[in-house]
C-alpha cells in the first residue's frame, strides 16, 4: 500500500521544534516532500545553520514516519538552513538578517576574543558573517585576524563610493584600525567616534549576511547609545569573568541594555576563563577566578549561560598570531567556541520568533 504526502505530514505534525514550540509543519520548515511508493523524502528547513538540535530532529523526523505511517517505509531526510530575522528592513544594512552585540562591562574580561571566535565559529557552521570592531579606542580584530597591513578597497556602488569589508577566514571585517595609524592612540570626543563608527556601517557594502558581529567597546557609553540609536540590534552578548568584580559590572551591562529607551534583548552571558586546565592532566579543571560566578549572574538576571571558555595559553596566542583559537579543531578550547556559537545562534531564533521586531533604540541625550 503506498504512502500519501498528506499521511507524512500529520505525522510530522508530532515533531516539535524544541526551541521554537511548535511543531514543524505548522512552522512551515518541511518543504521539497516527495513521496514514491514506501519511498519518502523531504528537506527540513532549520532557522539557523549552528542549530544544537539538528541530529534531535532530523532522528524524530524519520521515527515519525515510521511509527505514525509505515514502518517499512524508506524515510530519506535532508537538513537546511534559512536564517530567520526580525531587523527592519531599511537602508542603512538591508542585506544582514541579525545583528549582535558583543559587550563586557569592564575591560581586560576577553570581549573581543570572543567576539572573532564567534564570528568564526559561526563561518564554520555554515553562514555567513560579518565583524563590525566598534571598540573605538582600542581596536584589536585587525591583530585577530592577521590582516594589520591591508586596506579595504573602494568601489563606486550606484554613484556612490562604498567601504568594501577586508576578508580573513570567510569573515567580513571592517575596524577602525583600518583607518588610524597602529602606533598612535586614537582620542577622539564622542560625536567624532560615534560618526566614524555608523560610517562603517552606512558607508559599507557588506552584502548578504546571515550574522553581523559587533565588538562593542568595553563599558557602558555614549558610543553604546549612538549605536543602538542607529543600529537595530537582533540582541546582545554579554562577557564577563567568574570575579566578583567583573561580574558587577557584567550586571551593569545587562542592566544598560534592559533599559526602556534601548530595550536590546540580551541572549546570555559568556564566562571567559572560566577555569584552566594543564596539558598534563586534562581531566582536571582549577578555578582560579572562583566558580560559577557567570552560571549564578545568569540565573539571578534570568539569562542563558552560553559559554564557558577555558583559560588557555594558546587562545592567547591564537589571538596574537591572528589565527583565531577555535580553527584549532577538536582542542577543548575550539569545541567550547563552537558550542557557544551555536548556543548565541539558538537564543536568536527564539527571539526571532517573537512577534514584535526590533527597531533602533528611542535614546535621548
Amino acid at each position: 500500500m503506498s504512502i500519501a504526502k498528506e499521511q507524512v505530514l500529520e505525522a510530522l505534525k508530532n515533531v516539535e521544534d524544541p526551541d521554537l514550540k511548535k511543531d514543524l509543519v505548522t512552522l512551515g520548515m518541511i518543504t521539497e516532500l516527495v513521496v514514491d511508493g514506501k519511498n519518502v523524502s523531504f528537506t527540513v528547513v532549520l532557522t539557523t545553520p549552528a542549530c544544537p538540535m539538528k541530529e534531535m530532529i532530523h532522528k524524530a523526523c524519520v521515527n515519525a514516519v515510521l511509527h505514525f505511517v509505515d514502518a517499512s517505509a524508506n524515510v530519506n531526510v535532508k537538513m537546511t538552513s534559512n536564517v530567520t530575522s526580525r531587523k527592519n528592513s531599511g537602508p542603512l544594512l538591508p542585506n544582514v538578517k541579525n545583528i549582535i552585540g558583543v559587550a563586557s562591562g569592564k575591560g581586560g574580561v576577553g570581549k573581543s576574543t570572543v567576539a572573532s571566535n564567534l564570528a568564526l565559529a559561526l563561518v564554520k557552521l555554515g553562514a555567513t558573517v560579518g565583524l563590525v570592531d566598534a571598540d573605538i579606542y582600542g581596536p584589536s580584530q585587525t591583530i585577530m585576524f592577521d590582516v594589520v597591513r591591508e586596506k579595504p578597497m573602494i568601489k563606486v556602488i550606484d554613484g556612490k563610493n562604498k567601504i568594501i569589508p577586508v576578508e580573513s577566514y570567510g569573515v567580513k571585517l571592517l575596524s577602525i584600525g583600518f583607518f588610524a595609524d597602529t602606533s598612535q592612540a586614537i582620542v577622539w570626543r564622542g560625536p567624532m567616534a560615534a560618526k566614524a563608527l555608523i560610517q562603517m556601517f552606512s558607508d559599507a557594502e557588506w552584502g548578504d549576511l546571515d550574522y553581523m558581529i559587533i565588538d562593542l567597546p568595553p563599558g557602558t557609553g555614549d558610543i553604546h547609545l549612538s549605536l543602538v540609536g542607529a543600529v537595530p540590534l537582533n540582541g546582545v552578548v554579554i562577557v564577563s569573568t567568574p570575579q566578583v568584580v567583573a561580574l558587577a559590572d557584567a550586571k551593569k551591562g545587562v542592566g544598560m541594555f534592559r533599559l526602556p529607551s534601548i530595550n536590546v534583548p540580551v541572549l546570555g552571558i559568556v564566562e571567559n576563563m572560566a577555569y584552566f586546565t594543564p596539558p598534563e592532566l586534562p581531566n582536571n579543571k582549577y578555578y582560579i577566578f572562583g566558580k560559577d560566578g557567570a552560571k549564578k549572574l545568569a540565573e539571578e538576571l534570568e539569562v542563558p549561560l552560553l559559554g564557558e571558555i577555558p583559560l588557555v595559553q594558546s587562545i592567547c596566542e591564537a589571538g596574537d598570531i591572528g589565527r583565531p583559537a577555535v580553527l584549532q579543531n577538536d582542542t577543548p578550547q575550539a569545541i567550547a567556541f563552537l558550542e557557544m556559537a551555536t548556543k548565541v545562534a539558538q537564543q536568536l531564533s527564539i527571539q526571532n520568533s517573537k512577534i514584535s521586531a526590533p527597531k533602533t533604540a528611542d535614546v535621548k541625550w
